[in-house]
């Protein structure tokens, strides 16, 4: 048996739970990747967004680039699991709030594109199992340094 903290997993069920984790980090990363990227290479678009969906006017280049450079950041503790709490938190609000603003393209899905809008709730159910479940994601930073500290403790 795979022992965690409060909870004990058998390896079975362990070593099916770990790629489905690392898929859904990705899953959900490479949307973010993308957004994040859109933020860094087209901060004027990024801007649009954020007028449009957040109601947010007069967000500059430098911002936005600001922006980009922190949410990357956060990406890639997500994507690899780093602060686990933390970036799997932050990433799950996010998408919350991203997919809480678009609520007008749900209320009329015929409209193109809105019907693509759809496609934010599984994600967000992706975001929310993920935060749920963090302590068992083992195949990430976090999981490799708790591991780790094991080890040396059984030594």
């Amino acid at each position: 048996m795979n022992s965690l903290p409060g909870a004990s997993v058998p390896e079975a069920l362990q070593r099916k739970l770990s790629p489905s984790f690392l898929l859904l980090r990705l899953g959900v990363g490479i949307v973010f990747f993308m957004w994040t990227l859109d933020k860094l290479m087209n901060p004027a678009h990024a801007a649009g967004i954020f007028e449009r969906y957040y109601m947010m006017e007069g967000l500059g280049m430098s911002l936005m680039l600001g922006i980009g450079v922190v949410q990357m950041i956060l990406v890639i503790a997500f994507v690899t699991g780093t602060f686990r709490t933390l970036s799997y938190s932050l990433i799950t609000v996010l998408h919350t709030v991203s997919t809480v603003s678009c609520y007008q393209q749900y209320m009329n899905p015929w409209e193109k594109p809105n019907l693509l809008f759809f496609a934010a709730f599984p994600m967000l159910a992706a975001c929310v199992t993920l935060w749920l479940l963090r302590e068992y994601d083992q195949w990430t930073v976090d999981g490799c340094r708790k591991t780790s500290k094991q080890t040396n403790l059984a030594i």
